[in-house]
């Protein structure tokens, strides 16, 4: 045993001998060796010799070029690391910059692109389409014109480009008064773009040239870790759950990879993707719910399983800017962890719209953990389409989306909501069965929708199908969390828990705290209601976010149960139990910022003990 022990050790010392470091610099060239003294040029350059266990460095500068990774690495301790100098800014663009801008009339000018600069891919004649994708009656270019970094708007006629009008339904009115037109011939690229009196031959003027900034062409490529990069302006196609989803920065179809650190912003369609491969049958699903049941089957004779797919990480990083979602997956982000991002201006811009539109939105959540995420200006926060089960969703704050701040949708369960702050107008928007909400904050209103789709749940911890079957609905556990009313309701919304009274299916509801109106559940034992207004609000100092509001005594005199496995018990499908990805029991024993829960009377929401009278507390970010 001491024998093999020692073989073991040599072989590990000797891999790890020899693991590489490669350099990139601005100041190299892709005939140079790589080295410290001798880096390359492009990242690619590196990509293209690293093996597993090898790490690039790139050093501060404007790196023009779609990274496609041609190899991975073997495991968690043997992959291949991308990281930028800590402390530089490292920066990676799908973008070409375009500096021979004509006059053409007024605000408005004219460049003429050669075609040769867009290679066999340009975004000017590449159109936004696909499964559950809506035009809103005109064409959509993955192309987009940026102004010292900023995206224009696209218009489909050159009126609207001499004289704009402010997009009404748009996050930037102003803004959407730059706007631009495209038209191309057999050589040329012609963009006019009204630049409202900026001289764009003095300024920095940018184009989409690439469809993604780091994207493996083939899958299986697996153990990549990005770290420390600012990514942008890519050219990326709409990502619905039935086709190749391909992001500004994409996994496609692998395993094992680690995204953080990053700032990624401005991708036409999705920042970071989690997803599909591509197939014949991509985008052939007719927008239905047996298409994309023939999809899982397919992506099962794929290699869809633990062994194979999924469990990435993605921590610590700022997405903002992306015209689909921020994160989208399908089925590719099963057993992955998304911690610790900053997600925001998600679909602001709103020129069109699709059914995969959030700034999270997964299919087939299965054992994810998404905690400790801002989501604000998303449109939607959070949506979870599928097959969420064994999901936990905790510690997140979510404000300012103007659809819902989470939507699950046509899932059996189960999956655990939990100590989230839900500030939005419609906070939850429910169309599932078997979720448990807990010590939460919710301060909008909520939705339940009945379902007629018949839906696929997994055996325990697996991608396997245990079966398909119909969404009856209930089956829904709130325990412990406080509900504040205010918003506009009407027969489909409703604040608190009223809306669960026409669910015939049982409920499990117990410790609420029902403010502000919001509407209590009839048959809950142990419940609080008052008229009060706690005075809810965020306020932003810097990049600090404080949440205020005034915290009653009366909180603190509920008698409320600790929340665990064995309170949860089991959901109604398969009987399975609320339980860590890795099975094990789960006990709520801390709160929203890590603090220690009272064993005995937990106190309801997501903060233990905040205090009383007027409070402010800092809720992002969560570390300095």
């Amino acid at each position: 045993m001491k024998r093999f022990q020692l073989i073991l050790i040599a072989l590990t010392l000797g891999f790890i001998g020899t693991a590489k470091d490669y350099h990139v610099a601005k100041t190299g060239s892709d005939t140079n060796r790589g080295t410290l003294d001798s880096p390359f040029l492009t990242i690619q350059a590196a990509a293209n010799l690293a093996q597993p266990g090898d790490v690039i460095t790139v050093y501060e500068g404007i790196y023009r070029e779609w990274i496609n990774p041609p190899r991975g690495g073997t495991s968690d301790t043997a992959s291949i690391v991308y990281q930028a100098v800590k402390g530089e800014r490292v920066e990676v663009r799908g973008s070409e910059i375009v500096s021979n801008w004509e006059q053409f009339s007024g605000t408005v000018w004219k460049a003429k692109i050669p075609n040769s600069l867009f290679g066999d891919f340009n975004p000017f004649t590449d159109l936004i389409k696909g499964d559950w994708f809506f035009d809103i009656g005109r064409i959509h270019h993955t192309g987009e014109v940026y102004l010292n970094g900023k995206s224009l708007w696209e218009v489909v006629l050159m009126e609207r480009v001499i004289n704009p009008e402010p997009f009404k339904d748009s996050f930037d009115p102003e803004g959407s008064t730059y706007t631009w037109f495209c038209e191309s011939d057999k050589n040329y690229t012609y963009i006019y773009a009204n630049f409202q009196g900026a001289d764009p031959n003095k300024e920095l003027v940018e184009i989409n040239v690439r469809k993604s900034c780091f994207y493996p062409d083939k899958t299986g490529i697996n153990y990549i870790t990005i770290r420390g990069f600012f990514m942008e302006q890519a050219a990326t196609p709409w990502a619905p759950p039935t086709a190749e989803q391909i992001g500004l920065i994409g996994t496609n179809w692998s395993k094992g990879w680690i995204v953080e650190n990053n700032v990624i912003r401005n991708s036409k369609c999705s920042g970071i993707t989690l997803g599909k491969y591509g197939d014949q049958w991509d985008n052939t699903s007719a927008n239905s719910a047996v298409g994309y049941v023939k999809t899982i089957e397919r992506a099962l004779e794929n290699g869809w399983s633990k062994e194979n797919i999924g469990s990435h990480i993605v921590r610590n990083n700022s997405i903002s800017e992306c015209g689909q979602t921020g994160i989208c997956g399908s089925m590719g982000g099963v057993f992955s962890t998304i911690e610790n991002n900053d997600i925001f201006n998600i679909w602001t811009k709103r020129q069109f719209f699709g059914h995969e539109m959030g700034g999270i939105k997964i299919h087939a959540p299965i054992d994810m953990i998404i905690r400790n995420n801002r989501l604000v200006n998303c449109g939607r926060g959070l949506w979870l389409d599928w097959m969420t089960q064994g999901t936990r969703v905790s510690g997140n704050l979510f404000y300012n989306n103007t659809t819902d701040d989470i939507f699950i949708e046509v899932s059996h369960g189960p999956y655990l909501i939990e100590n989230n702050i839900l500030l939005s107008d419609l906070a939850i928007k429910d169309a599932s069965e078997g979720g448990a909400y807990v010590h939460n904050l919710i301060a909008g209103n909520v939705m339940v929708r009945g379902e007629g789709r018949k839906t696929p749940y997994q055996m325990a911890h697996s991608t396997k199908i245990g079966d398909i079957t119909g969404i009856k609905g209930g089956d829904t556990r709130y325990y412990n969390n406080i509900f504040i009313g205010g918003v506009k309701e009407d027969e489909i919304v409703m604040s608190g828990l009223g809306i669960y009274s026409k669910i015939k299916e049982p409920m499990y509801v117990n410790g609420n705290i029902y403010l502000n109106g919001a509407r209590v559940y009839q048959d809950e034992k142990n419940q609080l209601a008052s008229d009060d207004d706690p005075g809810l609000r965020i306020e932003n100092e810097g990049e600090d976010v404080y949440l205020v509001m005034d915290y009653s005594n009366s909180i603190d005199r509920m008698k409320n149960s600790p929340v665990s496995t064995d309170l949860l018990g089991p959901c109604r499908v398969m009987e399975l139990k609320y339980v860590n990805p890795d099975g094990s029991d789960i006990t709520i024993d801390s709160d929203y910022f890590g603090n220690s829960r009272s064993k005995r009377n937990p106190t309801a929401g997501p903060f233990e003990k905040p205090g009383a009278g007027r409070i402010k507390l800092k809720v992002w970010p969560m570390t300095d």
